[in-house]
């Protein structure tokens, strides 16, 4: 789900968030129905993309704008890499259309650059623009990718969007990347502006130390200490901003990411319907100058070193 009050070169362009394990599949399907009935515009979709296939195939409303991605791929044992191939980004292709039944995707990104040093980044946009010739797909953006990295691809063809993490603690995007897709009008939609939920204000040290070994965050250092307990201080901050508008930490967390200029929306994870009624309105959320500056002195204290 993509909020966001502006429109960027594509509209609000969502991007990929981070994995976890898979929620039971009926609940993980009605909270994308409860996305589609109220932002009816947006779908985003992994390549496997099967609840919210599902989602769309049982969707009656007016179609939504499909987003999904490529080059990262993984087999039945779990294995992942990154494949830049014409053959193999052509097959993911081929495959999302036939999985969410369309005949175009709206935006096709490329999810990941290759490793600093390896090529791929050339033969691989230039597939993508080739899709795009061929109406496959009708925008091209890219993810996680650095600024020299999108000039590389610009001198193909133009980059529509940018999908980077970006959230109150994780910030390195302001000094380069958001200042040069604002100049180059490139559309950007964050994902992750609630820290993968430790920013939600559902996270205790009790839930981090019973993260289990398969899910990332048990190896993040921002679910352990000591830098844990400072995230923890910062969300009861953002709590006590967010009461005073009746919203909670997370949409507080949501709201300060959208405040940049340079951001076109921010992707926000929903694993059943009463998670996405819990965020949809964030989007709506305006924080005040004094707020803004609120919340970063406190997310200043957590992220010293």
């Amino acid at each position: 789900m993509a909020l966001g009050p502006s429109a960027g070169r594509a509209g609000n362009l969502p991007g990929p968030a981070g994995r976890r394990r898979f929620p039971r599949r009926d609940s993980s399907r009605a909270g994308v129905g409860r996305q589609l009935d109220r932002y009816r515009r947006r779908l985003r979709a992994g390549p496997l993309g099967r609840n919210r296939s599902r989602a769309l195939k049982e969707w009656r409303g007016p179609r939504p704008h499909v987003f999904t991605k490529c080059v990262l791929r993984w087999n039945e044992k779990g294995k992942i890499w990154k494949e830049f191939s014409p053959d193999s980004i052509r097959r993911e292709c081929e495959d999302s259309l036939r999985r969410l039944q369309v005949e175009t995707i709206d935006l096709y990104q490329m999810h990941w650059p290759p490793d600093e040093g390896e090529p791929g980044i050339e033969e691989a946009w230039q597939t993508l623009a080739a899709l795009k010739t061929e109406g496959k797909v009708r925008w091209i953006g890219v993810s996680n990718f650095s600024a020299g990295q999108i000039k590389r691809a610009e001198k193909i063809a133009s980059v529509t969007s940018l999908q980077p993490p970006y959230s109150i603690i994780r910030r390195p995007i302001e000094a380069e990347i958001l200042p040069y897709c604002e100049k180059q009008g490139i559309a950007v939609t964050s994902y992750a502006p609630m820290a993968s939920g430790l920013l939600t204000g559902a996270m205790t040290r009790e839930r981090a130390a019973a993260l289990p070994p398969d899910d990332f965050r048990s190896r993040n250092p921002e679910f352990r200490e000591p830098r844990l307990s400072k995230n923890l201080e910062l969300v009861e901050r953002l709590r006590q901003v967010g009461a005073r508008h009746g919203r909670t930490p997370g949409e507080v967390a949501i709201a300060w990411t959208l405040r940049h200029p340079a951001l076109t929306g921010a992707i926000v994870g929903a694993r059943n319907a009463k998670q996405a009624e819990g965020v949809m309105r964030a989007g709506e959320l305006k924080l005040t100058a004094e707020e803004i500056a609120e919340i970063e002195g406190a997310a200043a204290a957590a992220t010293a070193r």
